[in-house]
């Protein structure tokens, strides 16, 4: 043990003798490993980008939009005919409560209805969001209360005035006081808070890419209590309709939105802002999409107005995408890996001739080849090492410039650390021992005489 300990403390006398040219040598190590720790950094901050993401938008749900289209009773083709729209009743609470009934892979639907309104309380007036949705909608997106309980079927049946707050509108509206038990005005209609929602992170981007909406700033009212109380766009009175049919007003509380044969391209007479329907495992995701694709366009008199979308499969195509792209970057790393090592095998080999003379002097004195071959393949090993260590430092520093500078969320992981450090080792090994053969293969008698 003593003799190794001997060979092992000449090998870093070798190396400390020549500082700047060891360091030069770990150069190509540390670039290296510092590349692969901060690509493996922004895979793995990515990976958890989509998983946060997928919980936002939830487990194998598929979500259902009404498309609004132009409001003229005739439609353009890409001939330049002109033929006669079919008549849709948009996107309508029957059609949730047909998916559910009717579909046996459902496992629960969640109809949603979402309004544009202000809220008033004390004096303070603030916009928001009135999200009109059924019990099911707390269970699609995981979302749990901090306080008070969740809407409930009694809630929905009888058109309770009752709603549960995000935490934001907590903090600006009872911000000294307990919510729950009081009343806020949502438009024009009092509603009493009976809950509160747990705070979640949401990254903007997200709601604005998939559509989600911050749940922490939004009033969530049974579905019924919005329609009948506050509006509902299916709703169309008789008096508004005007010339046979030339115009079309859709009311309910207030005038929401109009249609004739010259009027409006964004008109939206769709009872329903949204449908999430929510299945029973994965593999079932795509084929209940085409059931429920061909079942509202035969409800919808052969008009598809509405869209379909799976955001956990485009997610995970998104990520799969992403995970390409990353091995892409490591590989890449790598090859600037192996490049530091032949540096390190280049100037071991380099070393080696100007230390022929020690060798044959050591050989001389008692030193086997074993000894010999230990000494080089440890210098080695100490660069590629002090290579490595200085790469991770400096790996941590790329990872945490990258997001400070672009907004990429990047993750070190302890498996990154473990994999660059290993190898660094593997590559002074693997790259030290010809240099290290080389040096144990010469004469001795030689080397002597080497100047």
């Amino acid at each position: 043990m003593q003799r190794y300990s001997h060979i092992f403390y000449i090998a870093l006398e070798a190396v400390a003798a020549n500082k700047f040219r060891s360091f030069l040598t770990t150069l190509g190590i540390i670039f290296g490993v510092a590349a692969v720790i901060a690509m493996m950094a922004i895979g793995t901050g990515a990976k958890q980008e989509i998983l946060e993401q997928i919980k936002l938008v939830g487990v194998n749900n598929i979500v259902i939009t009404p498309v609004i289209k132009g409001s003229s009773e005739t439609q353009e083709e890409e001939d330049g005919k002109s033929v006669k729209r079919k008549y849709s009743p948009g996107l309508t609470l029957k059609d949730a409560t047909g998916i559910k009934e009717i579909i046996p892979t459902v496992l629960q639907v969640s109809p949603e209805v979402t309004y544009e309104t202000f809220i008033i309380k004390d004096g303070i007036r603030r916009s928001a969001k009135l999200n009109g949705v059924t019990p099911d909608f707390f269970k699609v997106y995981n979302l749990n209360l901090q306080d008070g309980y969740l809407l409930t079927e009694e809630h929905l049946r009888n058109s309770s005035p009752v709603c549960i707050i995000g935490p934001t509108i907590k903090s600006k509206f009872f911000s000294q006081e307990n919510p729950l038990g009081k009343y806020i005005k949502c438009g024009h209609i009092w509603l009493k808070v009976i809950g509160i929602l747990e705070d979640r992170k949401i990254n903007l981007g997200a709601t604005r890419d998939l559509g989600i909406s911050d749940y922490n700033n939004n009033i969530y009212a049974p579905l019924q209590t919005v329609l009948l109380r506050y509006k509902d766009r299916s709703i169309i009175d008789a008096r508004s309709i005007h010339g046979g049919g030339s115009s079309i007003v859709v009311t309910g509380g207030s005038i929401a939105s109009f249609w004739s044969s010259s009027g409006s391209d964004e008109t939206n007479f769709n009872q329903l802002d949204k449908i999430v329907v929510q299945v029973h495992e994965t593999e079932q995701l795509m084929p209940t999409t085409n059931i429920i694709h061909k079942l509202l366009k035969r409800r919808h008199c052969d008009t598809e107005d509405f869209e379909i979308k799976v955001p956990e499969i485009l997610l995970k195509q998104e990520q799969r995408t992403k995970d390409i792209f990353n091995v892409v970057l490591a590989v890449i790393a790598g090859i600037s890996l192996v490049v530091g090592g032949i540096g390190i095998m280049n100037i071991m080999l380099a070393s080696v001739i100007e230390r022929i003379k020690e060798i044959g002097i050591r050989m001389a004195i008692g030193a086997t080849r074993k000894d010999i071959i230990i000494q080089f393949l440890l210098e080695a090993i100490l660069i590629s090492l002090t290579g490595g260590i200085i790469g991770i430092l400096t790996g941590f520093l790329f990872a945490r410039i990258i997001m400070q500078a672009t907004g990429i969320l990047t993750i070190i992981s302890p498996l990154s650390i473990f994999v660059s450090f290993g190898v660094s080792a593997a590559i002074g090994i693997i790259f030290g021992y010809i240099p290290a053969k080389r040096a144990a293969g010469q004469d001795p008698v030689v080397s002597l005489r080497h100047e």
